[in-house]
């Protein structure tokens, strides 16, 4: 195990710095080229609406831009905090779904590492700034300028237009952030790969995670069974730990070695010194404390999930005593993307999903909340609506 491992080079044609040509105001985007399509589409129209039919107008593509056909796309919790306006103001009408699968329909002049029919992915990302040290290295999510999310976020090589996410019958993507995947994979369970699994695989390839390994995995819910399925993928021992007793068997049925219920101190005590990399994937305030105990001499603690309060303080002491890290992590650049995928088709390796329709990912929605899914959600797009005449975004 070794930390800090680079990451891989940029895939296919460099990340040019940003030039003025790529530039172009909104309204000369229809003139310059072509008229925009509609697609069918669900999202929010304020923080309290829920989410409704809608229509949104997709660009004609530019010549590095890709129009995909979405088949499928997975609902992060996220989703559910951007379309709610937890997370700060929005713009609306919002599309969310920053996890995309479908086919190529159609490719710009100058696309050729893509072709109609080819099956592929977009994650959490559709632009950087190109030009900064991170982006360079292929870490386009520490982008110094701002990445450019899939949605929500000013496109503003596209004349500052909101991006409007997967849920949607089709989508425009420049061909840098496009990803290609496996074709001998379920297409719906690789919809989520696109931001739970690329979050989890991230860290662990940063550490180097390899057979003979400790990797503890804190929470069982949509980022924790992915950890749990990747690091078994790299051949570690894997310790789940779990406020819960329902959870026991589950885990184990993904795969997990051991199941530590955290809240038993004598179990908790047993552990001391055992794990050498733990994946936190809780989003609510909790301690750490304990769990730094059972990490060993030079052992780390990622931090995933984002409790939205404070989180209980942590002892210098326990990091001290043990050169120990606690370092946070957030999805991965899209050569690493590519390298997960890849990864997770040579080890069969998908998330477990329970298909939803259009007209129920507000029921979807409130389930996230609750905690009821098992372990991820996806959206059918062929159960949204025909496009309305005009668009609405």
């Amino acid at each position: 195990m070794t930390p800090g491992r680079p990451v891989p080079p940029p895939l296919g044609k460099p990340l040019l710095p940003i030039d003025e040509t790529d530039v172009v105001p909104s309204p000369t985007l229809a003139a310059a080229y072509g008229t925009p399509t509609l697609a069918a589409a669900y999202g929010a129209t304020s923080a309290d609406s829920g989410l409704v039919p809608l229509t949104v107008a997709r660009r004609a593509p530019k010549e590095d831009d890709v129009e995909i056909e979405i088949d499928f796309c997975g609902l992060c919790h996220s989703d559910v905090h951007a379309t709610r306006g937890e997370w700060g103001a929005q713009s609306y009408p919002l599309v969310p779904g920053h996890e995309i699968v479908g086919r190529v329909r159609k490719v710009g002049s100058a696309v050729d590492d893509f072709a109609p029919g080819d099956l592929v992915g977009v994650g959490c990302l559709v632009d950087s700034c190109r030009e900064c040290g991170s982006c360079l290295e292929g870490l386009e999510q520490y982008c110094e300028r701002g990445n450019v999310g899939t949605y929500g976020v000013k496109d503003g090589r596209n004349g500052d237009a909101v991006t409007q996410g997967g849920y949607s019958t089709s989508v425009v993507v420049d061909r840098r952030f496009v990803l290609r995947v496996p074709e001998g994979l379920d297409p719906a369970a690789v919809a989520p790969l696109l931001c739970a699994g690329i979050t989890t695989y991230s860290p662990l390839r940063y550490f180097d995670v390899e057979e003979g390994d400790v990797v503890g995995v804190v929470g069982l819910g949509g980022l924790g069974h992915m950890a749990v399925k990747i690091a078994k993928a790299m051949g570690a021992h894997v310790v789940v730990f779990t406020t819960s007793d329902a959870k026991i068997e589950a885990a184990t049925e993904l795969g997990a070695d051991q199941v530590i219920l955290s809240k038993d101190p004598e179990a908790m005590e047993g552990a001391n010194r055992t794990i050498d990399v733990i994946i936190d994937t809780v989003a609510a305030p909790h301690d750490l404390n304990p769990y730094f105990r059972t990490l060993r001499l030079d052992g780390a603690l990622f931090q995933l999930g984002l409790p939205s309060t404070d989180m209980p303080p942590v002892s210098p002491g326990a990091l001290i005593r043990r050169r120990l890290a606690y370092a946070g992590s957030l999805i991965g650049g899209i050569a690493e993307t590519q390298e997960m995928l890849d990864f997770c088709a040579e080890h069969g390796v998908v998330s477990d999903i329970e298909m939803v329709t259009a007209r129920q990912l507000n029921a979807a929605y409130d389930r996230m909340v609750a905690g009821d899914v098992k372990y991820r959600f996806v959206l059918d797009t062929k159960t949204l609506q025909t496009p309305s005449e005009k668009a609405d975004v």
